[in-house]
């Protein structure tokens, strides 16, 4: 299943790094990124949001949420309409139009769905909201904390991501866990980028392949957060530390945070797209893109593909559109070659720094709870972040023992994560379960709340 319910734009490792070294504005700033609200917590992924559209929305709408989290919020710009004035929602409506253009013009594909229903953008989501998502339904923005992150409208290629999460949503619908949840990240990174150089004119020896650039403000050492050609070089701050992404199978990192490393290893797929392209030459979102394209609607790989089936079904992607002794499939073949897929080994865990445990049953044991850890993952930047309280000395101790007490822990299993969502891993002594933001009981919350402290709302 693709995207079925929010996807966030922040990775989880960046989190980790502000929360030891950010200045308390960050802090403060991405509370509501990761404790939304509860009423979206509450809500299950396996029933998607359904809302509906604007009369007179033509292809698509950007509305204003007023720095609430009430969703679609306040019709603001029409597809249409003049200038709004609203930065931000002028920005919206210029990438929604680029990246609606682009799918149609070039692939042939009536908006997200394929079928030319109007999409539905909101931005000024919430306080200081440092994410963007596509929750299954619509496109979201936050406007940045104004210390580390700047207004998510503001590059188009973010925009464009989300979407392509709706387009996969809607088509191979890549199950968002390993490398089949790499590979729905790195989809998006690729038709990202695509919208990006095309609204640029660029070729793909001119591109800069960056995901991202513009969304650190000035004084954070970095160009954006991700490099599609040469992945983990994207930044390198004391607040953000070393941009951790891999770019082949030697270095394939095995963890259990951000649904299995979708954010870290999708720099694999996005470096074999940057090499195809570039063999290829011209303009990525022709040949190159066409053949991602193809594979991604064509109905040949399954949800749960890996990085092999997906190479494999590029290569005939390329083998049919362009013929199997072409430059075009040379290029693909050459291409996963070169990162490794489905010859090389993978990176032992330990040595990568990436923090794993094994998740256990979904159940809480009934002696006194002595321990409890919280640790927040996935978003946009694959940002984390991450606490402990030991319930017998801190003061909120019995608050939370009580909490913890009144939980069905059997309702937190069977949850599809989904991309660019929040993910809360619990840890209760020595039992660990990992919960969806949207699918967070009340107490949960509550007790995320409580354990993290300062770090959010």
């Amino acid at each position: 299943m693709g995207c079925a319910d929010r996807c966030h734009f922040i990775p989880p490792y960046l989190l980790r790094h502000l929360a030891a070294a950010g200045p308390a504005q960050v802090s403060a700033g991405s509370r509501s990124t990761l404790l939304v609200d509860d009423v979206l917590r509450e809500r299950r992924l396996e029933r998607p949001p359904v809302r509906t559209a604007v009369a007179g929305a033509g292809r698509f709408v950007v509305h204003s949420a007023d720095n609430t989290e009430d969703l679609p919020g306040r019709p603001v710009r029409f597809d249409g309409d003049a200038p709004s004035g609203d930065e931000r929602v002028d920005d919206a409506y210029g990438g929604t139009a680029a990246t609606l253009d682009m799918f149609e013009e070039v692939f042939g594909r009536a908006s997200v769905d394929g079928a030319g229903s109007a999409v539905s953008v909101t931005v000024h989501y919430g306080t200081a909201y440092v994410n963007a998502f596509w929750d299954g339904a619509q496109l979201v923005f936050g406007d940045g904390d104004g210390v580390v992150f700047g207004p998510f409208t503001r590059p188009i290629d973010v925009l464009a991501h989300e979407f392509t999460h709706g387009v996969t949503q809607f088509s191979a619908g890549l199950t968002y866990r390993g490398q089949s949840g790499a590979l729905n990240e790195s989809v998006s990174d690729v038709f990202a980028s695509l919208v990006k150089q095309r609204v640029a004119g660029e070729t793909a020896d001119a591109a800069d392949w960056l995901i991202g650039a513009g969304i650190f403000l000035p004084h954070v050492q970095g160009r954006a957060l991700r490099s599609m050609k040469e992945p983990g070089t994207a930044y390198d701050d004391p607040r953000l530390g070393t941009d951790p992404q891999v770019g082949s199978m030697a270095a394939y990192v095995e963890t259990t945070d951000d649904n299995g490393g979708v954010h870290i290893n999708s720099g694999i797929p996005n470096r074999a797209f940057h090499l195809t392209a570039t063999a290829i030459g011209g303009h990525s979102w022709e040949a190159p893109g066409r053949i991602w394209y193809d594979t991604l609607t064509g109905g040949q790989i399954q949800p749960s593909a890996n990085f092999e089936a997906f190479a494999t079904a590029t290569i005939q992607s390329a083998s049919r559109l362009y013929g199997a002794g072409s430059a075009e499939a040379d290029a693909v073949r050459a291409a996963w070659s070169t990162v490794g897929v489905g010859r090389a080994p993978r990176r032992d865990l330990a040595a990568s720094g990436v923090a794993a445990s094994e998740p256990s049953g979904a159940s809480v044991s009934a002696s006194p709870v002595s321990r409890v850890s919280v640790r927040c993952t996935g978003g946009f930047a694959g940002l984390s972040r991450s606490a402990s309280m030991d319930v017998r000395s801190d003061p909120a101790g019995p608050a939370v023992a009580a909490l913890l007490s009144r939980i069905d822990y059997t309702s937190l299993i069977g949850w599809t994560p989904m991309p660019d969502r929040l993910v809360y891993t619990v840890e209760v002594d020595d039992e660990r379960f990992d919960v969806p933001e949207q699918a967070m009981p009340p107490e949960l919350s509550e007790v995320v709340r409580l354990v993290l402290g300062d770090q959010i709302d």
